[in-house]
C-alpha cells in the first residue's frame, strides 16, 4: 500500500513532512506486535466518518491492552490540521495508530503508562469507479475472540489476511471470500462483503470473528434509507454462488463490485452502483 510519496507524520506533538521514524527496536510494539491503527479517507475535500474512525482506534487500543492517550475530539482536530497541506483534488489515507512502548515484568503485557502515538497521512488514489474484484475460497479462516484480538483493528491480525490474499492470487483471483470458525462466510481478506438476491441486500451478521466496518454500517444505513431491505444474517458460500450480485465494502475503496466467485460469474449490478452513489451523496453532506 505504501507509496513513499507525499507522506506526513504526526509524532511527539507536531506534524512532520515525510515518513518519519517513530518506533525503536525495544518498543513493545516492534517486537511483540502491540500495535493498532485505523484507516479513514480524505477525498474530494471530504473526510467522511473521520470521528468514528478516530473513536475506533481508541477502542482498539483498549482491546489490545494499550492505553489510548488522545481523545477522539483532539485526534480529529490533529488530522484536520494535517490535511490542510493537501489540496481538495488529493486522495489521502489517514492512519492514526498506537503501540506499546514498555512491557510489564513478564515483558508480554504492555505497560499501561507508556504508549506510542502517531498519525500517518499518505497520498493514495481512490480506486476508479470501474474497479472490480474476483474472489475464491481459502483454507485460512477468521479467528475467534478466544484465539485473537478480533475486536481490535490490530496489525498482528493482518499476516493471516496476507496468507489469504497470497493463496487467492496463486489461484488467479484478486481476493478471497473467507469463512468464520463455523464455516460460514465472514468477509473477504480485505473488506466486508454484501450480496444481493431478488432485490434484497444481505451481509454476514457480526459474530465476533471479523470487524464489522464503519463503511459497512454506513452502506447499510444509506441503503435502508433508500428503501432497500438489508439483512444481517448467517450466509453460506452456497448463498453467494446463488446471489444476483456481490460487492465488497471497505474504507480504502468504499464499494468494489465482485465479478466472480470461483466459477460463478456476476455482472456489476444496480445495487452496488446505487450503494456507491448513495455513499458519495451522503459524504458531500459532511464536507
Amino acid at each position: 500500500m505504501a507509496t513513499g510519496k507525499n507522506i506526513r507524520t504526526y509524532f511527539e506533538g507536531s506534524w512532520h513532512d515525510g515518513d518519519v521514524p517513530i518506533m525503536r527496536a525495544a518498543d513493545h510494539g516492534a517486537w511483540l506486535g502491540s500495535g493498532v491503527f485505523d484507516g479513514a479517507r480524505y477525498f474530494d475535500g471530504m473526510a467522511p466518518d473521520l470521528e468514528a474512525h478516530c473513536a475506533r482506534v481508541n477502542r482498539s487500543a483498549q482491546a489490545l491492552m494499550v492505553t489510548p492517550t488522545v481523545s477522539t475530539e483532539d485526534m480529529v482536530e490533529i488530522v484536520r490540521e494535517g490535511l490542510k497541506a493537501y489540496g481538495k483534488d488529493k486522495a489521502v489515507y489517514i492512519r492514526p495508530m498506537y503501540w506499546g512502548i514498555d512491557g510489564d515484568i513478564t515483558a508480554i503485557v504492555p505497560n499501561a503508562d507508556t504508549t506510542g502515538f502517531a498519525i500517518c497521512l499518505e497520498e493514495i488514489p481512490m480506486a476508479p469507479a470501474t474497479a472490480s474484484a474476483t474472489l475464491t475460497t481459502t483454507r485460512f479462516r477468521r479467528p475467534v475472540l478466544e484465539d485473537a484480538v478480533v475486536n481490535a483493528k490490530a496489525g498482528c491480525l493482518y499476516p493471516n489476511n496476507a496468507r489469504m490474499l497470497q493463496e487467492a492470487r496463486s489461484k488467479g483471483f484478486s481476493n478471497a471470500l473467507v469463512a468464520d470458525a463455523m464455516g460460514n462466510v465472514a468477509e473477504t481478506a480485505t473488506a466486508n462483503i454484501f450480496m444481493v438476491k431478488d432485490g434484497e441486500v444481505f451481509t454476514p451478521i457480526a459474530n465476533g470473528t471479523f470487524l464489522a466496518g464503519i463503511t459497512r454500517a454506513r452502506h447499510m444505513k444509506n441503503l435502508r434509507a433508500d428503501g432497500y431491505n438489508v439483512h444481517e444474517t448467517v450466509l453460506t458460500f452456497a448463498d453467494f454462488h446463488a446471489a444476483d450480485e456481490v460487492f465488497m465494502s471497505g474504507n480504502m475503496s468504499k464499494v468494489t463490485p465482485v465479478t466472480a466467485l470461483d466459477d460463478t460469474q456476476y455482472q456489476v449490478g444496480p445495487v452496488a452502483r446505487r450503494a456507491r452513489e448513495l455513499y458519495w451523496d451522503w459524504a458531500k453532506t459532511t464536507a
